[in-house]
């Protein structure tokens, strides 16, 4: 990846003002979310964790604040002409009940792999202003296909991020959690895809809270902020895991960068973890952003359904998972963004996996059975564990299942028992070869 020329300016064009401006344009369409105190966090950290919860908006995300707070201040001609805009799903929700609300006509493109719920949603808040294209594998692949709509057709651009009057929407959510706790936060932690949602609360906790640390996540197949500020300047990602569709962008946007450049934002590597919230590495002036696995996103979006009853999407729980990443000072009053809760119920058995994966309890193997009978049965007695099972069994060679190796899962009864399955492994006759997460043969296989 290369960085592009750095000509973004020193002081980015948004002020805390502009966000004062749109809090009261969209004061009467947007919800006042909950700032919701964590019991269970707050023991774990042992600092007082609040979330905001941005998953009950109208459209279960943040994104409305953006979409109406620039709709609304589109000219005559620029709503005769319609909008059209690029989606992950969420900006999608939020320009579509933007539509039919101010009567404007719409074009929405996002990725073919949009969730279906997100995709029923666009449609649901829409009606019949909106018409949805889907288009390429990622959001960038949907941006361009947009512009090109956009410049082919005369229509306006309604950018999800990389536009002034989008982050000041956004950045309201800032505004609303200064005037719900009464006082500044000491750590605002805060998901990042393209960049409009931290521009905007950097912005304007700069102003009305500045001894405030703000850490920015991302997930690390997806870390396109923390690319740029390593580079100097935006960059585009060659590799991308579209798993949080909500944070999976190629590129940040040019204003986002120019914000947080401004505020004195490092990048920190992910193999620094983990931070130090007064003195972040990389950073300075209390501002930098980090990064998660997507295994450990799976694992904290079923711990907020199974203990909050919260149901995050996977950039709506980008959040949270970084608490464990960062050193809380005691007693510290930390909010975290619960940015989206659409999450498509189907998802739920991939989320699953990755969890488990992530926690070390789920593993593959290719097996080489001896081509005997019982050889399955002692695989079973003399390699697993007591508390082990097998949760996946087929042959590779389909076209022959005499012969050839096995692709077998297996699920631990905790994570310290693999070096006990590894060492069975060896001493059995089988030829067995563990698949490596993230390598080629793994997601191939699995």
């Amino acid at each position: 990846m290369k960085a592009s020329d750095d000509s973004t300016p020193t002081t980015a064009p948004l002020t805390a003002a502009d966000i004062d401006a749109a809090a009261e344009r969209i004061s009467g369409i947007i919800t006042r979310t909950p700032l919701q105190h964590c019991e269970r966090l707050s023991a774990a950290t042992g600092a007082n964790v609040f979330l905001k919860r941005e998953d009950l908006q109208v459209v279960r995300s943040y994104k409305l604040r953006g979409a109406f707070n620039l709709m609304a201040q589109l000219g005559d001609a620029e709503r005769r002409a319609g909008v059209v805009t690029a989606s992950a799903g969420n900006h999608a929700q939020g320009v579509a009940y933007a539509c039919r609300t101010l009567g404007i006509d719409g074009r929405i493109y996002v990725p073919v792999n949009t969730p279906k719920q997100k995709r029923d949603r666009i449609m649901v808040h829409g009606g019949d202003r909106v018409e949805l294209v889907m288009v390429g594998e990622t959001f960038d692949a949907a941006s361009a296909a947009a512009a090109e709509d956009a410049q082919r057709t005369g229509g306006t651009r309604v950018p999800p991020f990389d536009d002034a009057r989008t982050a000041a929407g956004q950045g309201t959510v800032a505004a609303e959690i200064l005037e719900q706790l009464g006082t500044a936060p000491d750590i605002v932690v805060v998901p990042v895809g393209g960049g409009g949602l931290i521009a905007g609360v950097t912005t304007y906790l700069r102003e009305h809270a500045p001894a405030a640390t703000i850490v920015g996540v991302e997930p690390a197949g997806a870390a396109s902020m923390t690319a740029a500020l390593a580079a100097g300047g935006p960059v585009t990602l060659t590799d991308l895991d579209p798993f949080v569709d909500g944070a999976a962008v190629r590129r940040i946007g040019d204003l986002p960068y120019a914000v947080m450049r401004a505020a004195g934002a490092g990048a920190i590597s992910h193999s620094s973890l983990p931070l130090v919230t007064s003195a972040l590495p990389g950073a300075s002036n209390g501002i930098g952003m980090t990064q998660v696995d997507e295994g450990a996103v799976c694992t904290e979006m079923l711990g907020l359904y199974q203990n909050e009853g919260i149901i995050a999407e996977p950039a709506g729980a980008l959040a949270v998972t970084a608490l464990s990443n960062i050193e809380i000072p005691s007693g510290a009053t930390v909010v975290c963004m619960i940015s989206g809760g659409n999450n498509d119920v189907s998802r739920y058995g991939e989320i699953l996996e990755r969890s488990l994966v992530h926690l070390g309890l789920k593993h593959y193997f290719l097996v080489d059975f001896p081509q005997e009978p019982g050889a399955l049965r002692r695989f079973l007695d003399e390699v697993l564990g007591p508390d082990d099972d097998i949760t996946l069994f087929e042959y590779v060679k389909r076209n022959n299942r005499e012969t050839g190796a096995a692709l077998v899962g297996v699920e631990l009864g905790a994570a310290e028992g693999l070096s006990d399955l590894l060492t069975r492994m060896d001493r059995s006759p089988m030829q067995v070869e563990r698949l490596v997460p993230g390598s080629p043969a793994y997601r191939y296989l699995t």
